[in-house]
């Protein structure tokens, strides 16, 4: 039985069941075949757990601080910086989110009475609502997004 280069699982056949990559290198066809598409590379998933890094940093943002904090306990992702880093900008955000609109309540209609300026605390949720979204997709997609006042505090709190 052959064993992948690469991983060094056991393989039947041309191509390693568990990574994808070829094994015992064999030219091309005298017909002029073409090679076997290169395949992406899987998500970076740390020994022990269960999940993928970056579907462990989309759900830190899913419920804001409740997933936040739960990530941030959970053992195998409380050892990963960028799990960590999710976790702690989600709960950030969703702090900010929330002290912003209470003092927005406190300052424009109960000390100035003016009631019509709920239609901007209106687009300050769904603006909140969209950056939510935003911050849901590009960490699905691997990306890290650095968010402008709370970003650089989630990434210190992050290093282990």
């Amino acid at each position: 039985m052959a064993f992948c280069a690469t991983c060094g699982a056991p393989v039947e056949g041309r191509f390693c069941a568990k990574c994808g990559s070829a094994v015992g290198a064999a030219a091309p066809a005298a017909g002029g075949a073409a090679p076997p598409p290169q395949m992406q590379a899987a998500p970076q998933v740390q020994a022990g757990a269960p999940m993928a890094d970056n579907v462990a940093s989309t759900l830190c943002y899913v419920l804001g601080l409740i997933t936040g904090i739960i990530f941030l306990v959970l053992s195998p992702y409380n050892r990963n910086p960028t799990v960590r880093f999710h976790a702690f900008q989600s709960i950030f955000l969703h702090v900010a989110c929330i002290v912003l609109s209470i003092g927005l309540r406190i300052i424009l209609v109960d000390m100035l009475h003016m009631y019509f300026l709920y239609f901007v605390t209106s687009l300050i949720w769904l603006a909140a609502f969209l950056l939510w979204i935003v911050m849901l997709l590009q960490t699905y997609q691997g990306k890290t997004i650095v968010l402008p006042v709370i970003g650089p505090f989630a990434q210190q709190q992050a290093r282990v």
